[in-house]
């Protein structure tokens, strides 16, 4: 069975105004050629399909169109289930149509494992199809469930035992899989995602993911990534598209698992090409090198966050001419050359004696960071010469 894992799509989301969503149908298009070219048995879909609980009926139109394309008339099942962002009403509001196209709209987390039946391999998926977990909408599962000493437990526990009760569902001749809209602890996060672990509290230990799942497929963060300290193999697919500076230079992917009935999965990464790229350019020489970048045709068809070393500020002329001539401009930031200088003094001051040493260590080896144990041995020979210092005056 080969299974596509895909997630964080934020139908309707813009950049400070500027729309995404012909981006986005680029993408869709470029999946459906994926899960055709790829030879897909059944799409997961792990939550944020929309980017707000009220999309814009355009990205609503996109979603829809997408999905009905994904299934082929039912004969490639498609799991979708809401993230934080999504109306969970909303989402599955339409369930009732899609499941004749073998697609599954899941708003709301359940006790239910899903019972998929893929009809080009004929095989049975087993899946716990966990949509985004809140406090309230776990405490509503639970309280219809299990026991009230559950209910007493720690967000983390809750999930872990919730996994585990669902986990006893999981066939031996079955494929098993575990989908869920979760923030696991030690996950790489940018400036995109909405918190949703408030001071820790929503947060998941990667051992509470189900061990007796093949494969944990996982939405909200927008960096492709594995789980580490998982016990089976668990992984955020990221979102197809940067949604933030933060994640200016990340490849984007599609995961791809091949796993039989009692075996240990096989995990790869598609690499998407579609969307325009977020970068980071930063004029040390001032305006003339933005000018000479312009003029070489520099990230022609990339989103740009610029920041400019001045002397004098720019007028408003001389930023609309930049804008005009490159529409991909999103923030254009000056930094006046005697404010960093006074910032850059002021923020070496502040710094503790081992991360200055670090810094010098990093510059002086070309970006290599000290082991510990040379970090203290610095701040040993420090104290030594305090003392000596001390002792003689």
């Amino acid at each position: 069975m080969r299974i596509l894992h895909t997630a964080d799509w934020h139908l309707g989301k813009t950049l400070e105004g500027r729309s995404r969503l012909n981006e986005q149908a680029e993408f869709l298009d470029e999946l459906h050629e994926i899960v055709d070219k790829e030879k897909i048995d059944v799409v997961l879909m792990a939550g944020d399909a929309f980017d707000t609980v009220n999309p814009p009926a355009a990205a609503e139109a996109l979603f829809y169109e997408s999905i009905s394309r994904l299934s082929d008339k039912g004969k490639r099942p498609v799991i979708v289930i809401a993230g934080n962002h999504d109306n969970p009403d909303r989402l599955s509001a339409a369930s009732p149509l899609a499941t004749e196209q073998g697609i599954h709209l899941i708003g709301y987390p359940t006790t239910n494992v899903l019972t998929i039946t893929v009809p080009k391999t004929n095989e049975t998926m087993k899946l716990i199809a966990l949509a985004y977990p809140s406090e309230a909408r776990l405490e509503e599962v639970l309280a219809n469930e299990f026991d009230e000493r559950l209910l007493r437990d720690q967000y983390d526990e809750k999930i872990c035992d919730l996994f585990q009760y669902m986990s006893g569902k999981f066939e031996e001749e079955t494929v098993n899989i575990a989908m869920s809209h979760l923030y696991v602890a030690g996950g790489a996060s940018t400036d995109s995602e909405r918190p949703i672990e408030v001071g820790g509290a929503y947060t998941v230990r990667a051992t509470s993911l189900p061990k007796e799942a093949q494969y944990v497929a996982l939405g909200h963060l927008h960096r492709p990534q594995d789980v580490k300290k998982a016990l089976t193999k668990a992984r955020y697919s990221g979102s197809p598209l940067a949604y933030s500076f933060s994640e200016a230079g990340y490849t984007k992917s599609v995961t791809i698992i091949d796993v039989k009935p009692g075996e240990e999965a096989n995990i790869s990464e598609v690499y998407l090409s579609s969307g325009k790229p977020l970068v980071k350019w930063k004029a040390k020489e001032g305006i003339q090198q933005v000018y000479r970048w312009l003029e070489e045709g520099k990230d022609a068809n990339a989103w740009i966050d610029l920041e400019i070393h001045l002397t004098n500020n720019l007028s408003i002329e001389e930023i609309h001419r930049l804008r005009k001539w490159h529409e991909g401009f999103i923030h254009i930031r000056p930094v006046f050359v005697h404010e960093e200088k006074t910032t850059s003094k002021r923020r070496q001051e502040n710094l503790p004696i081992d991360e200055i040493f670090k810094r010098f260590y990093a510059k002086q080896t070309g970006g290599a960071e000290p082991e510990q144990e040379l970090v203290q041995l610095f701040l040993d020979l420090i104290s030594e010469e305090e003392v000596q210092e001390g002792e003689s005056s």
